[in-house]
């Protein structure tokens, strides 16, 4: 029910917000710093992940048996995520894809970059208008953005029973069993979302807002809940712009257009996920990364991650790209792939409250 309205969420709002601006510079101002921020905060988040995984080395603790037991049982799973990596997309591919042949195909197809970019050039058009019109449909879209996040209050109400539902399938599948084979790359991936969350993401909203940390995380809350259960920023979205909007006090224009760039491009939490990873799967294979090796991590995951779809398990295919520039075998992928799914609702909180970070930080900004 929340994927239901992502896409005329995010069109409507965008568009308002776009119109709004009334001046073109500005709205280039505000992208500027949004993918600036982005990026740098990605770069930072995969650095702390190899940072942690160098010092704990949780690859050193695997014996041998349980590796090849991992091997066997994950091993057809592990191809078929490989061979995905076919249909990958190059950048030019990404860059090209971003203006739509057909904006409404691309909106029956959930694509959000191509959908982002027809709201912001809608938004322009709207803002060229003469003052009647632009008012009249300024005034539409802005009802319609309403009515979906009433849309979402709605739907929040059946929250709980979805978040229980959806965490008890994960456990019933995977077991715990699983947890204390890999305990030791469980461990240090969790610990190194968590240092990222309470150092960056804290510290600015410390030193770029009014915000208290508290009251973030407190009017975050509920975006963290469904992001959590549906490993998916993307369908997190309407979420994340209503606590934007009502709890942290973020514009709607900045709202509209930073949450949606953000859901897609920026991947922090999956970024720790494939440093730690990387370091893992080749200490099991004995093979040594070097300062080189480590850069060129960083380097790939962070240009990886802009255009990467915010669903579920895209962090596999992310992965075997980095996996594959530094030389790692890709059929390591199957040592992971047990706990995966619990590291993916993990990392996606972190992708959505750097979002929401960015977004205050571009709030304050503008004011």
């Amino acid at each position: 029910m929340i994927k239901m309205i992502v896409i005329p969420l995010v069109f409507a709002s965008l568009l308002v917000g776009t119109a709004s601006l009334n001046d073109i510079r500005k709205l280039g101002r505000i992208g500027l710093q949004t993918l600036l921020f982005y990026l740098v905060s990605t770069a930072i988040a995969i650095s702390i992940g190899l940072f942690i995984a160098n010092i704990i080395q949780p690859g050193a603790t695997i014996p041998e048996s349980v590796k090849l037991e991992i091997n066997l049982d994950y091993a057809g799973e592990a191809q078929d995520k490989v061979s995905q990596i076919e249909s990958t997309p190059s950048v030019v591919d990404i860059l090209t894809g971003i203006i739509p042949e057909n904006p409404f195909a691309a909106m029956a197809q959930g694509q959000m970059l191509p959908v982002i970019f027809f709201a912001l050039m809608g938004g322009i058009a709207v803002a060229q208008l003469t003052k009647g019109k632009s008012e009249l449909l300024t005034s539409f879209f802005s009802s319609v953005s309403d009515i979906m996040i009433l849309m979402v209050h709605m739907i929040m109400k059946l929250a709980p029973y979805g978040v229980f539902a959806l965490i008890s399938a994960v456990i019933a599948q995977f077991g715990i069993d699983i947890l204390k084979t890999l305990f030791a790359y469980f461990l240090t991936t969790i610990l190194a979302l968590m240092i990222h969350v309470s150092l960056f993401n804290s510290l600015v909203i410390k030193l770029f807002s009014d915000l208290k940390i508290k009251s973030f995380w407190r009017g975050i809350y509920p975006a963290l809940l469904v992001a959590f259960s549906s490993s998916s920023s993307s369908a997190t979205l309407p979420v994340t712009m209503d606590c934007a909007e009502n709890n942290l006090q973020v514009r709607p224009d900045i709202a509209s257009f930073v949450l949606p760039l953000g859901s897609t491009i920026n991947m922090d939490g999956t970024a720790i996920f494939q440093g730690v990873s990387a370091v893992f799967i080749a200490a099991v294979y004995g093979i040594e990364l070097t300062l080189i090796d480590q850069l060129t991590i960083i380097l790939t995951a962070t240009l990886a991650s802009i255009g990467t779809a915010g669903a579920p398990q895209v962090g596999i295919i992310m992965l075997t790209l980095v996996l594959q520039t530094i030389g790692i075998p890709l059929e390591g992928i199957a040592l992971i792939l047990g706990v995966e799914r619990l590291l993916d609702m993990a990392r996606t909180t972190v992708n959505v409250s750097s979002d929401l970070s960015c977004s205050v930080f571009i709030n304050y900004r503008r004011l």
